[in-house]
Formats: structure tokens, sequence, C-alpha cells
């Protein structure tokens, strides 16, 4: 086969796959490839920043990895309810209406920087007892370490939500380059930041909360300036974000509220699955994170297309084009399970370098193997169906049932899975894993049969 052959096959399955009346294949790879980048480069640099604060031993590693679980719970909210303007101002960009794009990105940003001032309030007030109640059982200097890291991060948590709100906001309409570029601004300042504060001045997990603000609070001045002064799509003032529609709110708020129950429910698992994995020792603890960057990394082509079709089949519902999201939906579960492979063939090969970045014990080292090669198997049939299924879901409008489904999954079968395995049968941090694996499959038949009918799409966000 030559070369014209070979691209004349390629457009052809691209047409077929990939393109409908809605949009096509050019706009979605438009799209999809700053996101990629975006989120290769979020993984990669939580990667070395990872491996950054292992130089400063295993108790600040098991710090930071402990308090990271409990971050993803709260930032999980806001970042919810950011996704909710996404599906709004998708929808609204598909029914090519300007002024109500405006108005819902003002609201998104508004509504997001408020929870996220509460959350953050809240924290630094309670986390003494929240600490306690959470990880008491963690030796005395992981638990000095997880202090200082709870407070210094939840400072930043406004600057990363005006961040997130301003980014899911760009991608509503298509303008994910935009998105990408505020984002590498915000993690590329924070590596280089960890690198001055950690390597260079050896501040341990002191450097690494300054680190977090300055690079959050920087990135969402630009967000801001970008959104006033070089925005041509979106014409906001400084009032409109300082002014909440309650209109609009509620519309974000359809989508987003159900969404942030479910990443409350599912985060607020991970954390009390955190707590099994402290009552097994540092080393446990450590494995676990070490073993959770690997999955990031592995997710990342994947993770990528779930952001992307929420914008994608958020605009074929505004334009009421059912086919077209069924369609996108159902390419973008084949290409998630395709890239799973791809980035398992990659990964297993150099597993030996990636894992020293991390300086672990060497105690350690074949069971975090073990874990990485049963999650990258798993992932191929399971994890699209439980991630990217809901993202078509959540942006048609059904988020009610995709968050019931999560939650309820999460706490039947992960929690009370991942205690049985791991702790009463005594599989330890394997047993926990190969829980959330089976979760997976649980939740994302549940996710099928859902799709395979038509309620899912009965929803009518916008006017």
């Amino acid at each position: 086969m030559n070369q014209a052959q070979l691209k004349i096959r390629t457009q052809g399955f691209l047409e077929k796959h990939l393109s409908g009346e809605s949009i096509d294949y050019r706009q979605i790879i438009a799209l999809f490839i700053p996101i990629l980048i975006d989120q290769a480069f979020i993984v990669s640099l939580s990667l070395v920043n990872t491996a950054m604060i292992s130089s400063s031993g295993v108790a600040a590693i098991s710090a930071v990895n402990m308090i990271d679980s409990l971050n993803m719970f709260l930032i999980g909210v806001f970042v919810a309810v950011s996704t909710g303007g996404t599906v709004v101002v998708a929808q609204y960009k598909g029914n090519g209406n300007d002024l109500m794009v405006s108005k819902a990105a003002a609201s998104s940003v508004s509504s997001v920087s408020l929870l996220a001032l509460a959350i953050s309030l809240f924290i630094i007030v309670f986390h003494h007892p929240v600490l306690n109640l959470l990880f008491g059982a963690a030796s005395e200097d992981v638990f000095a370490n997880a202090k200082v890291y709870l407070v210094g991060s939840s400072m930043s948590y406004v600057g990363i939500a005006i961040v997130e709100a301003v980014c899911g906001a760009l991608r509503g309409i298509g303008k994910s380059r935009a998105s990408l570029g505020l984002s590498l601004f915000m993690n590329l300042s924070y590596v280089l930041l960890n690198i001055v504060f950690i390597n260079f001045l050896h501040m341990g997990v002191h450097g690494m909360v300054i680190a977090v603000n300055i690079a959050r609070y920087l990135a969402a001045v630009c967000a801001i300036l970008f959104l006033l002064k070089m925005s041509t799509t979106l014409h906001i003032q400084i009032r409109d974000m300082l002014h909440v529609n309650a209109v609009m709110l509620k519309r974000i708020l359809f989508v987003g509220l159900p969404f942030a129950a479910e990443q409350m429910f599912f985060n607020g698992g991970k954390i009390l699955t955190q707590v099994f994995i402290v009552g097994l020792g540092t080393f446990a603890i450590a494995t676990n994170a070490i073993s959770a960057s690997f999955a990031g990394l592995s997710q990342i082509p994947s993770n990528a297309l779930t952001i992307t079709l929420i914008t994608v089949v958020g605009q074929c519902m505004g334009r009421r084009n059912i086919e077209d999201a069924r369609k996108f939906t159902k390419s973008f579960l084949w290409l998630s399970s395709f890239a799973f492979i791809l980035m398992g063939l990659i990964i297993l090969p150099l597993f030996g370098p990636l894992v020293s970045l991390f300086h672990p014990p060497a105690e350690i080292v074949d069971d975090i193997f073990t874990i990485v090669l049963i999650n990258i198997i798993a992932q191929i049939p399971l994890w699209s169906i439980s991630f990217i299924m809901p993202s078509a879901l959540r942006a048609a409008g059904d988020s009610r049932f995709t968050s019931i489904v999560a939650m309820l999954s999460m706490w039947l079968f992960r929690i009370v899975l991942g205690y049985i395995l791991g702790i009463v049968l005594d599989f330890g941090i394997i047993g926990i894993w190969l829980a959330m694996n089976c979760e997976w499959g649980v939740r994302g038949s549940i996710f099928l049969w859902r799709f395979a009918g038509k309620k899912w799409y009965q929803h009518r966000l916008i006017d």
C-alpha cells in the first residue's frame, strides 16, 4: 500500500467513525490534541513532583499521597461544578446562542470560585480534627508532614478553582488550545518552583506548599486576564463574574451538583480505602502512591478522550442530534481501549527505569510491578465503559443517574470488597487494587445498559 492509498483509507476511517452532522473529525482532533498534551503534562509533572518529594524520605511521600487523596476529594467538588459549566456552555455553543455562552461561562467562574473559598476556609479551620479522624493511625513524622501539606494546599483551592472554571468554559466552546496554555503555565510553574524549593533549598513539604500556591494563583490571574482582554468569543467583563445569575446557576448545578455529590462519595470512598492502607503501614502507603502514578501515566490518552467527549456530546445535544452523540460515544470507547493497549506496551518494558525515579525500598518493588501489571490488563476492557460512558451521559444532562450509580458501586463494591480482599483475606494492597478493578466492571455494565435505552438523552438542559 503506497502513501496515497494509506492517506485515503485513514481519511475514510476518520470520516466514518469521527465525523457527523454536528462536528467532523478535524474539529475533534483539534479539540483532542491540546487536551491530550495537557493531560500528558499534568500526569508527567505529577510523577516528577512525586519523585522529587520522595527524595525527602518515605514519610514525606506517604504524607503527600495521603493528603492528595483528601485534596482530590475536596477539589473534585468544585471541578465537578465547573464540568456542569462546560456542559451548559457546550450545549449553548451547539445551539448557536453566543450571548448565553458568555453568561454561562461567567456564572461558572463565579460559582466555582465561591464554592472553593468555602471549602478552603472549612479545611483551614478544622484541619486538625479532620486529620485525626482520617489518618490518626499514621506515624508521628507522617502526620506532621500531612498537617503542613493539608493546610498549605487548601489555601490554593480558589486559585485552581478559577483556572478549572475558565478552562472548562474554553473547552465547552472548543478552544482547548487556550485551555492548554493556561494549564501548562500552572503546572510547569509548579514543577519549576518545586525544583527550587525542594531540590535546591531542601524545604521538603513546606517547599511544595509554597510552590503550589504561587503557581495556582499566578495561573488564576492569567486566566481572568485572558477572559477579559484576549478572548474574542467569550465577551465577559469583570462585573459578569462578580454577579451570580440565578437562572444560569440553576442549569449549571443541575449537572454539576449530582456530579459533585458523586465526586464526594467517590473520592470519599478512596479516602476510606486510604485509611485501610494507612493501617497496613508506611511501605503500603508508598506502594499505593507509586502504583497510582503508573496508573495515571497509562490513563493519559483515555482521560483526554473523556474530557473531549463532554464537549463533543454536549454540542451534539445542543443541536438535538442523538445519532451523532451515540456514534461518537461508541467511537471514543474503542479508541480508549486501543489507547490502553498501546500505553501498556510502552510502560511495561520501561518499568525498571520509571520505578527507580521514586527511590522505592527494594521490599516493595515486586508489589508495585504486580499492581501495575494487573491494572494495565484490567483497564483495557473495563476503564472506558466505567469513565468515558458516564461523560457522554452527563453531557446529555443525565447526571443524576450516573452519579447515583457511581456512588452506589463505589461503596457497595470497591469499599466492601476492598476491605474483604485487602484486610480480611490479607491480600493487602494488591487486594484493594483488585477490588477497584472489579468495581469498574460493575459500574461500566450499568452505564452500557443505560446508554442502550432512551432515557439518557431525554433531558432538556437549555431552552
